[in-house]
């Protein structure tokens, strides 16, 4: 595979680090966030506890970069980062940044190596490394390096170096136990240890919910860990099973690629492979690596999906034509197996391999979704399937009988029917955002809905989260599995007027799209 293209990773020699690739979408994913400033002013104006959220990387910035020309020794380096107290070096040509020498470089590619120090540093630089702009948020520099296990971050400014930020520059701000949680999940070289470290999720969730994070936060840094299973899952996977005989991307649908998880998930995934591929030649290996991942992460708490949507079903590990196909039916034939279909593989979102595969195929989709009224029509039919528990005195109305008689549940009567809505405004836009707070966002920019009503439903939609947060810390923390049904009684009369209130917003908007569905506008 070559050496390691991600820099300062914890050194695992008989796996795999992640490719350049990864590396390359997870920056453009990081920029991209970093331009939606619309959404991320809400959640600064929703978080001010959190801190990381509300902290622009420029005030964590507290010194001039330490340089170096690519064609300095490697003893000029170590010299100077010991001179200057640093733990890294960045490699500047030209006015440009080349790459990025930290001290575990010296440490795994010198010294380990017993590599002359008289040699250019360009030699062991990690060269193209990650960046964030100088405009972003600490939160945005927790995500990225705790999805891409990196403890050095350069920050840009434009085309200019601006500075250096750190792991230690985020502990010492605010507590970043998601990105050491990510370092140690790629550290491990087995399912078992892999396993070990994903215990301790349940505990970030507590964290957050401590911090008072809004469950928007909640959800990235969750789902980032997430990620990070799934990524190094498919790194010893491939270990294991030897290199992929052609390209593919591991694709999260659902709750993941919505950065919507909670510590209780199950598993929503899929494989698009190149068109190169042949069933009789490469068939068993993605079956295989499909069944290990799969495996791996039922083993980390995530479960096996009950309707079987993930990669391990041969289904729902194709090529990318085949892929083309099933949402072109899905599109002009949405039938109600098509349309429940939709409600989980129109939300992907790239995890690991080859990203240009889930580019096109989600090009493809908008394209033909955007405008189709027939189609669109019967998304709304199935978006208002998933009501409100309000009863038609405007009460809130709880299960009537069963194990959960007595109770809401806020998943499916709650954070559904919300998600379900933003779903169709972003196919009747045509837009790619994924995560339900973003794609309200640019649905009130292109007037799929009114600012008014976007901003009521990002409001329920983070009362109900992060309802649906505490309510599964406070069972965590009896010593009982999280779940999704509140009774009322765990609320004060206060937050019972908040639910309803919500509920109320969710069904006018519901009662909106209805009537709009039945007078043809879209």
């Amino acid at each position: 595979m070559g050496k390691p293209t991600s820099h300062d990773k914890a050194p695992a020699p008989e796996v795999p680090a992640p490719d350049r690739a990864s590396a390359r979408d997870e920056r453009a994913v990081t920029r991209t966030k970093a331009e939606s400033s619309g959404a991320e002013a809400y959640q600064r104006a929703m978080d001010p506890h959190l801190g990381l959220v509300a902290t622009p990387v420029r005030t964590l910035v507290r010194r001039q970069p330490v340089t170096l020309p690519p064609t300095a020794s490697i003893r000029e380096t170590a010299l100077l980062m010991r001179e200057q107290r640093v733990s890294s070096v960045l490699i500047v040509d030209d006015g440009r940044l080349f790459g990025i020498v930290t001290d575990r470089d010296l440490r795994n590619r010198v010294i380990a190596e017993d590599l002359g120090t008289d040699r250019p540093i360009r030699d062991i630089a990690t060269a193209a490394p990650l960046t964030i702009e100088l405009g972003s948020t600490a939160f945005e520099a927790l995500l990225l390096m705790a999805r891409s296990n990196v403890h050095h971050v350069p920050v840009m400014d434009g085309q200019s170096v601006a500075g250096m930020i750190t792991a230690t520059d985020l502990t010492e701000h605010h507590s970043t136990s998601a990105v050491f949680l990510a370092g140690e999940i790629y550290k491990q070289t087995s399912v078992e240890g892999l396993t070990r470290a994903s215990t301790r999720i349940r505990n970030l969730q507590r964290n957050l919910a401590a911090a008072d994070a809004t469950a928007y936060a909640t959800g990235q840094v969750v789902t980032a860990i997430t990620d990070a299973l799934t990524t190094r899952l498919l790194q010893l996977g491939e270990a294991q099973l030897g290199p992929a005989p052609i390209d593919y991307a591991w694709v999260a649908a659902g709750s993941q690629a919505r950065s919507e998880q909670t510590a209780k998930s199950d598993q929503d995934n899929f494989m698009v492979l190149d068109d190169a591929y042949d069933a009789a030649r490469h068939g068993e290996y993605f079956k295989a690596l499909a069944a290990f991942v799969c495996a791996g992460l039922d083993a980390c708490g995530y479960i096996y999906c009950p309707g079987e949507m993930m990669a391990m079903t041969d289904t729902w590990r194709q090529p990318l034509r085949a892929w083309k196909k099933y949402f072109h039916q899905w599109i002009e034939e949405p039938e109600p197996k098509a349309l429940m279909l939709t409600c989980v593989f129109f939300d992907l979102r790239h995890v690991h391999g080859r990203a240009a595969l889930v580019d096109e195929l989600r090009d493809y989709f908008l394209a033909r979704a955007k405008g189709n009224g027939i189609f669109l029509a019967y998304m709304v039919g199935n978006a208002l399937s998933h009501q409100p528990p309000l009863n038609m005195f405007g009460k809130i109305a709880t299960e009537r009988k069963g194990e959960h008689r007595g109770t809401i549940d806020l998943k499916h009567t709650g954070v559904v029917p919300i998600v379900d809505l933003a779903r169709v405004y972003a196919l009747a836009g045509g837009h790619p955002q994924v995560n339900t707070q973003d794609r309200l966002d640019v649905a009130s920019q292109s007037r799929e809905v009114s600012e008014d009503s976007a901003r009521d439903l990002r409001d329920a939609l983070e009362f109900l989260a992060v309802t649906r947060i505490r309510h599964q810390v406070r069972q965590m923390d009896a010593g009982q599995a999280p779940d999704n049904f509140l009774a009322l009684k765990e609320l004060s009369n206060f937050e019972r007027t908040q639910l309803k209130d919500a509920f109320a917003v969710v069904q006018t908007l519901q009662s909106v799209l209805g009537q709009r569905h039945q007078a043809g506008r879209f």
